[in-house]
């Protein structure tokens, strides 16, 4: 996966955000399912931005991005901001 690839993701996981967003805004989406999916969303959006880091930092490191690997829910989500 390129980082142009991982951006691609970053972009369709944001435009399927906004939508379910305006689809509860008018009333076509139950609130339980919409915060769901805006949790499930929100745990794929970190991971394309930690692997997104990971490829920058090997690149800076004069190591290969490919050798990035996506992490696990549990471990991104536990990072401290």
């Amino acid at each position: 996966m390129t980082e142009q690839d991982i951006l691609g993701r970053i972009q369709e996981l944001v435009d399927h955000e906004h939508d379910l967003r305006s689809r509860a805004s008018r009333g076509e989406l139950d609130p339980d399912v919409e915060r769901r999916r805006l949790a499930e969303l929100e745990v794929m959006l970190d991971q394309c931005w930690d692997l997104l880091r990971q490829r920058r930092a090997r690149i800076e490191s004069d190591k290969s991005p490919d050798e990035a690997q996506p992490r696990p829910p549990g471990q991104v989500e536990g990072y401290l901001q």
